[in-house]
C-alpha cells in the first residue's frame, strides 16, 4: 500500500509540464511561485524588460501576469514572438534586405496584436465595443502603412556628346569639299557609399492605438512580448523603435518584454546622432533580471523553501485525483517524497533554475520508481540531464567546450571548489565565459567584487554547474567539493580574511 502511494507521489513529479506555454492558464496561476519581490515588481505599470536565461520562468511569469490582469479587469495581450509570421524563414534570410525583413516583422507583430485585441472585443465586455472595433479596423489599415526605409548607395552617370563637320577642300573647286562627321562623348561616374541607416515610418499607427485605449475606458492595456530573443538581432531595433515611437508614449499602455540578455539588441545607432530602438533605462523604465531573484543570496533555506513550494503546487493538482490523502503542505510533500538530504541535493543540483529542477526531479522519480527519491537517484538524474541537455548546448562551440574543460580541471580538480572569480574585462575579452553562462553551465553568483589592492579592477563570481562534476561524486566515494568560495552566496558577500582576487582569479585565455 505504501509503495503504491509512493509511486503516485513520484508520478506526480513525472507529470509536471516542462514548459509553461503548454499549460492552461488556470494551472499556471495556481502553480506560480514568486521569488522575492519579483511578482510585485512585474505588476507595476512601468514599461519593463525582463531578462533571464532559459529556464528561469520568464514565460510562466508573463502568463501568470496575464491571468492576474484579466481578473482585475485590465486587458492583457500576450504575444509569443516565435510564432509570428515566418520567424525561421524570411526574417533570417540574408538574401532579403533589412528593410524588407524589418517591414514584414513589424506588420506580422501588429497583426498578432490585432488578432488578440479582436478576441477581446468579441469575448469580453468593454466600455465602447463599437469604438474598439473601429479602432481595430484603423490598426489593420495602419499596419499597411508601416515600413522600414533607408539610405542606399547611389551611382550617378553624367554624359554628353558633341558633333562637328571636318571638311577637306578639293583642288580646283574652292566651294566644293569632302568631309566627315566626328562625335565626342564625355562620361563621368559618381558613386556614393557609406553606412546604410534605416528608420521606420509609422503613419497613423499611433492614432489607431490611442483609439483602442479610449475604447477600453479605464482598463489598462498590457502588451506582453515573450521570446524577444527569437527575433534576428539585426531586426530587433526595428521592432523596439516601433514600440518607442508608437506604443510607449500612449497613456494607459504598459509594455513588458521577456528576453535573454546576451541575445538581445534593443537599440542601434542612426544618422545625426539619433538611435533606432529603445534605450534601456530611459525609454523602458527598468530592466529586471530574473536570474538575480533566483540567486537566493539570503541563504540556502530560501532556495529549499522556494522549490518545495514549486513542486508542491504542481504535484498537488495531480495528486488530488490520484490518492486519497495527498500531502497537505510543501514540507510534508518533501518529507514523503524524498529520503533524508535528497531534496537538498536536488536544490543544489538545480542551481536555482526552475526548469532544470523540474527535469532533474522527473528523472530522479523515474529512477526511484516506487521508492522515496534518494541522493543517488538525484545524482544519476543530474548526470543524465547534463549529458542530454546542457552539454549538447555547446556541442558545436569548441572554444566554450575547451574553456569548460579547463575550468573543471582547475577549479574542481585542482582547487576542490566549485566557485571562482574572473576579472570582468577578462570575461569580456573571452566570450566563452558568457557562452557558458548562457548555456547554464556556469552560474553568476555576484557581480562587481572589488579588490582593495586594485580599486580599479572588478571581478565577477561564478559557480560551476553541478552536472560538470556529479560523475566524480558518483564514481569516487572520497571525492567532495569543499565549500571554499561559498562567501559568494552569503548575505553579506564578504570575502574571507586575506582573500586576494588578483592572485586566485582565473584568466580564461590561459585555459
Amino acid at each position: 500500500m505504501m509503495s503504491a502511494r509512493q509511486k503516485h507521489l513520484n508520478q506526480a513529479l513525472l507529470r509536471i509540464p516542462r514548459r509553461a506555454e503548454g499549460t492552461d492558464r488556470s494551472t499556471l496561476s495556481a502553480t506560480y511561485v514568486t521569488a522575492g519581490s519579483f511578482a510585485a515588481l512585474l505588476h507595476s505599470p512601468d514599461h519593463q524588460i525582463v531578462y533571464g536565461r532559459r529556464g528561469t520562468g520568464k514565460t510562466h511569469a508573463l502568463l501568470y501576469l496575464s491571468d492576474l490582469l484579466t481578473g482585475t479587469g485590465d486587458v492583457a495581450v500576450y504575444v509569443d514572438l516565435r510564432t509570428i509570421g515566418s520567424a525561421g524563414g524570411m526574417y533570417s534570410d540574408s538574401a532579403q534586405s533589412a528593410a524588407v525583413r524589418g517591414t514584414h516583422l513589424l506588420v506580422d507583430t501588429l497583426e498578432a496584436v490585432h488578432d488578440e485585441l479582436l478576441t477581446v472585443a468579441v469575448e469580453r465586455e468593454v466600455t465602447d465595443p463599437t469604438g474598439l472595433l473601429g479602432a481595430l479596423d484603423a490598426l489593420a489599415a495602419a499596419a499597411t502603412e508601416v515600413k522600414v526605409v533607408g539610405e542606399v548607395a547611389a551611382e550617378t552617370t553624367v554624359g554628353g556628346s558633341h558633333e562637328s563637320d571636318e571638311g577637306v577642300e578639293l583642288s580646283g573647286s574652292p566651294r566644293l569639299s569632302a568631309g566627315r562627321r566626328r562625335t565626342v562623348t564625355a562620361e563621368s561616374r559618381l558613386v556614393r557609399t557609406g553606412i546604410e541607416h534605416h528608420h521606420v515610418l509609422f503613419g497613423p499607427l499611433t492614432r489607431a492605438l490611442r483609439g483602442i485605449t479610449r475604447a477600453l475606458g479605464g482598463a489598462r492595456l498590457w502588451l506582453l512580448l515573450d521570446e524577444w530573443s527569437s527575433i534576428p538581432r539585426d531586426l530587433q531595433p526595428f521592432l523596439a523603435d516601433l514600440l518607442r515611437r508608437s506604443v510607449l508614449p500612449i497613456p494607459g499602455v504598459t509594455v513588458k518584454i521577456a528576453a535573454i540578455e546576451r541575445r538581445s539588441r534593443f537599440a542601434a545607432p542612426a544618422s545625426a546622432g539619433d538611435y533606432l530602438g529603445i534605450e534601456v533605462g530611459s525609454d523602458a523604465a527598468s530592466a529586471v533580471n530574473l536570474d538575480d531573484f533566483l540567486s537566493f543570496d539570503q541563504g540556502r533555506s530560501r532556495a529549499r523553501d522556494f522549490f518545495a513550494q514549486l513542486f508542491f503546487n504542481h504535484a498537488r493538482i495531480r495528486l488530488l485525483t490520484m490518492i486519497a490523502d495527498p500531502p497537505p503542505d510543501p514540507a510534508t510533500f518533501v518529507e514523503d517524497t524524498f529520503r533524508r538530504n535528497a531534496f537538498a541535493e536536488l536544490v543544489r543540483a538545480a542551481e536555482c533554475l526552475p526548469r532544470d529542477a523540474i527535469n532533474i526531479a522527473a528523472l530522479a522519480a523515474q529512477h526511484a520508481h516506487d521508492e522515496p527519491i534518494a541522493i543517488g537517484d538525484v545524482r544519476r538524474a543530474a548526470r543524465d540531464w547534463f549529458l542530454r541537455d546542457k552539454q549538447t548546448a555547446i556541442g558545436t562551440n569548441e572554444p566554450a567546450r575547451a574553456t569548460l574543460r579547463g575550468l573543471v580541471d582547475e577549479v574542481v580538480g585542482h582547487r576542490r571548489a566549485r566557485t571562482f572569480v574572473v576579472d570582468q574585462l577578462a570575461a569580456e575579452r573571452n566570450g566563452t565565459i558568457e557562452d557558458l553562462h548562457d548555456a547554464r553551465l556556469l552560474h553568476l553568483l555576484r557581480r562587481g567584487i572589488a579588490d582593495p589592492r586594485r580599486p580599479g579592477t572588478l571581478y565577477d563570481g561564478f559557480a560551476i554547474d553541478y552536472g560538470c562534476y556529479v560523475s566524480l561524486l558518483m564514481d569516487d566515494p572520497k571525492f567532495h567539493v569543499r565549500d571554499r568560495g561559498d562567501w559568494l552566496n552569503s548575505p553579506r558577500g564578504v570575502p574571507p580574511e586575506g582573500f586576494n582576487p588578483g592572485k586566485i582569479a582565473i584568466d580564461p585565455s590561459t585555459l
